[in-house]
C-alpha cells in the first residue's frame, strides 16, 4: 500500500503566505540582494523595560515551573480586570485561559468544537490563517467578500446569506488585518440581529488589534452592542501587538463555562500552559505603565500618514485610510494588465508582488492570500526612513511599467 506519511488533514492546508513572504525576503538578503521587507506584522519596537524587568524578576523568584492549565491566577485576574477596566466586560476569572499566543486560542478554539463539514464564516479580506486553520479542523470555511466600497466590512444581508444549518462559528477580526477596518456599535447591533434569529452560531471575536487604533476612541467589542450573545461568543487577545511581546506568546481567550472548559481539555493533552516567564511578564503589562501604548500609537498613526499619502502619489495605486492595525491595503488594480520592462504582463495582484520583489526588492503579501484582490498589503510597522525607501521603490518600479 502507497500511503502518504502526512495525513490528508495537513495536506489540505498550505503555508502562511505572510510567512512564506517573508521568508523569501529574508533568503534574498542573505543572497546579498537589497530588500526593504514590508511584511512582517509585529511591532519594530522593543518590548518596554519594565515589562522584561519583570520577567527577570520572575526567574531570580524561581517561577520558572509549571503554572495552572488555564494560566496563573495573577494572569487571568490582570485579565479580567483589563476586560472590565477597558472593555467594560465582567469576567470570573475561571471564565479565561491563557494561551500560547491568540493565533494557537483561536485554532484550539476551533479544534475544540468544530466536527467535520462545520461551517465557518469568515470575512474576507481576512487574516491569512483563519481559512487553513479551519481545514485542518475539517470544517468547511465560507468566505464572504467584502470589497472597498463598503468599508471591507461583513454586511447584515450577507451574514444572513452565509449562515446555514451547518454553520458553526462566525469570526470577526476589528481592528482587521490586513485592512485595518474596524466595526461601529452600530454595525455590531446590526450583525446581532442576524445572530438573533440563528441561536445555534457561535462568534469568535479576534481582539488582537484593540489598542492600535488612529481616531483616539477606543475599540468597540460586539459584546458592547449586544450583551445578550456573550453566552455563544468566545473573546480572543494577547498582548503581542499592543506590547511589542510577539515572541513572548501570550494570548487569552474569554468566554462560556463549557467553551472554555472543553478548551482547557484539550490544551491539556496538547500544548500544556503558556511560559510561566511569559504570564509574568504579562501581568507586569497590563497592570503597569500604559504609556507605551499611546506613545507606539501616535507613531504608527505617522507612519500611516505619511506611507498612505505617498502610496496615493503613486499612478495606479489607491489605498483608503485605516481605522487601525498597522497595514496599508493597497489597491492595484491599476497596474493589472500593464507590462513590465522585461515583457511580462501583470495579471494578478501576486503577479505585482513577485514583480515589486524581483524588479526592485520590495518584499509585500498579495492581496488574494487575504481573499480579496486586486490588492496588497504592507505593514507601517517599520521605520518611516524603511517604508519612504520601501515606496520609493514602489514608485520607480510602477513608473517603468508600460
Amino acid at each position: 500500500m502507497n500511503r502518504s506519511r502526512i495525513s490528508a488533514r495537513v495536506r489540505g492546508i498550505k503555508p502562511s503566505p505572510s510567512s512564506a513572504a517573508a521568508d523569501r525576503a529574508r533568503v534574498l538578503k542573505r543572497e546579498g540582494k537589497s530588500i526593504v521587507s514590508l511584511v512582517v506584522g509585529e511591532p519594530d519596537f522593543d518590548t518596554p523595560a519594565h515589562i522584561r524587568h519583570a520577567a527577570t524578576k520572575a526567574m531570580e523568584q524561581g517561577a520558572t515551573r509549571y503554572t495552572m492549565l488555564a494560566g496563573s491566577p495573577e494572569l487571568r485576574q490582570a485579565i479580567a480586570a483589563k476586560l472590565q477596566r477597558e472593555n467594560g466586560l465582567s469576567y470570573d476569572p475561571k471564565n479565561i485561559i491563557v494561551t500560547n499566543g491568540a493565533k494557537s486560542g483561536i485554532y484550539g478554539a476551533l479544534e475544540a468544537t468544530v466536527e467535520p463539514g462545520d461551517e465557518v464564516i469568515i470575512p474576507a479580506p481576512f487574516w491569512v490563517s483563519y481559512p487553513d486553520m479551519v481545514l485542518a479542523c475539517d470544517g468547511v470555511p465560507v468566505i464572504v467578500q467584502c470589497p472597498a466600497n463598503q468599508g471591507f466590512k461583513l454586511s447584515p444581508a450577507q451574514l444572513e446569506a452565509a449562515i446555514s444549518d451547518e454553520t458553526r462559528w462566525l469570526l470577526i477580526n476589528s481592528p482587521s488585518n490586513p485592512t485595518g477596518a474596524s466595526y461601529t456599535l452600530a454595525e455590531y447591533r446590526a450583525l446581532a440581529d442576524v445572530l438573533a434569529r440563528h441561536p445555534d452560531v457561535l462568534v469568535m471575536t479576534d481582539d488582537i488589534y484593540e489598542h492600535i487604533r488612529f481616531d483616539g476612541n477606543s475599540t468597540p467589542h460586539l459584546l458592547d452592542a449586544a450583551p445578550e450573545l456573550r453566552e455563544r461568543v468566545l473573546a480572543v487577545n494577547g498582548v503581542s501587538k499592543t506590547y511589542a511581546m510577539t515572541g513572548w506568546r501570550i494570548g487569552w481567550i474569554a468566554g462560556p463555562s463549557d467553551l472554555i472548559s472543553a478548551l482547557n481539555t484539550l490544551l491539556s493533552q496538547s500544548s500544556g500552559n503558556a511560559c510561566s516567564i511569559s504570564q509574568a511578564a504579562a501581568v507586569e503589562a497590563l497592570n503597569g505603565d500604559q504609556r507605551f501604548v499611546s506613545e507606539s500609537v501616535a507613531i504608527y498613526r505617522a507612519r500611516r500618514d505619511r506611507t498612505l499619502a505617498r502610496i496615493n502619489e503613486i499612478p495606479g495605486l489607491s489605498c483608503s485610510p485605516p481605522d487601525g492595525a498597522f497595514y496599508l491595503y493597497v489597491g492595484c488594480a491599476g497596474l493589472i494588465g500593464r507590462m513590465t520592462p522585461s515583457g511580462t504582463r501583470l495579471e494578478t495582484d501576486g503577479d505585482v508582488a513577485v514583480y515589486l520583489l524581483e524588479s526592485v526588492g520590495v518584499a509585500v503579501v498579495q492581496g488574494s492570500a487575504y481573499g480579496l484582490s486586486p490588492f496588497f498589503r504592507i505593514s507601517i510597522a517599520a521605520s518611516q526612513e524603511i517604508l519612504d525607501e520601501g515606496t520609493d521603490r514602489i514608485a520607480r518600479a510602477v513608473f517603468e511599467l508600460r
